[in-house]
């Protein structure tokens, strides 16, 4: 990255990091809820693009699916049915997980693909309905949505950081050939720290922080197939990034890639636990 392409990232990211910051401590969660709502349908018209689909027209029908979708969730009564979802969302993105390193070519796409329209649902829809009961929930609320962010953004960071200065073993050359074995150690060692920051915020016993450091490293672990995800989405199209629509970042979807696969098992991870109920 050129020096002025870093300076651009971080100046998009000291201007969204705060702002996020305020929406989460500050809004109710059904303004939280429509906020993430607003980051989820700019994603769906990216995914869209991804997907093949070229008419604005038809990219708006995707979005209105996705809005009249978190509107439903949103109406539904509340129950145990959400462990289900985020467990079924969890599963997908293991499929994933194993089913990735087995690609060694990537043709180029022509033409609508039915199927990563259907799978933009599952990816898109999981980190909304995850922030969301999060945020929702009585105790921690809102500071368990700040960690889930903060736990992307270090690991990002820590990626980024320790596979520039040791990297040397592509973790998925087909897929994203600047990523490396040590970015993903870095991303994970960064995981374990930010994750004893949760412990000692809720001052867990010994069995509930090991299993808490083991949800944030699984959730970390999965943010990487996210971010694998997308790139073989946009290796297909023949793009760099998603979209343009936020300077030094690219698209929307190249900002929340990580979160769309890391939200649903932090969510999950925290539900079984019975933190914040």
């Amino acid at each position: 990255m050129t020096g002025s392409g870093l300076s651009q990232r971080a100046a998009t990211a000291a201007f969204l990091i705060p702002l996020w910051v305020g929406l989460v401590l500050w809004l109710p969660t059904p303004l939280f809820a429509l906020s993430a709502a607003v980051v989820v349908l700019l994603g769906a018209w990216e995914w869209a693009g991804l997907a093949g689909v070229a008419t604005p027209n038809a990219r708006l029908s995707y979005q209105l699916l996705l809005a009249g979708l978190m509107l439903a969730l949103w109406l539904a009564p509340s129950g145990g049915w959400l462990v289900w979802v985020f467990l079924a969302i969890a599963l997908w993105w293991w499929w994933l997980a194993f089913r990735l390193p087995r690609i060694r070519v990537v043709g180029a796409a022509r033409g609508g693909a039915l199927g990563e329209l259907g799978a933009g649902i599952v990816v898109l829809l999981g980190p909304w309905l995850a922030v969301v009961h999060l945020h929702a929930l009585p105790s921690y609320g809102p500071m368990l949505v700040l960690f889930l962010l903060g736990l992307i953004w270090i690991a990002d960071s820590a990626a980024y950081f320790s596979g520039r200065r040791w990297g040397r073993a592509p973790l998925a050359p087909v897929l994203s050939p600047g990523k490396t074995w040590a970015g993903a150690y870095g991303a994970l060692i960064g995981a374990a720290l930010w994750g004893l920051v949760l412990v000692w915020g809720l001052g867990l016993g010994w069995g509930l922080a090991a299993a808490a450091l083991l949800i944030c490293s699984l959730s970390v672990a999965m943010s990487i197939v996210g971010d694998l995800y997308e790139s073989l989405l946009k290796r297909r199209r023949g793009l760099k990034d998603s979209g343009q629509l936020l300077p030094g970042h690219g698209g929307m979807l190249d900002r929340i890639d990580s979160l769309t696969a890391a939200a649903p098992i932090f969510a999950l991870g925290m539900s079984l636990l019975g933190v914040g109920e």
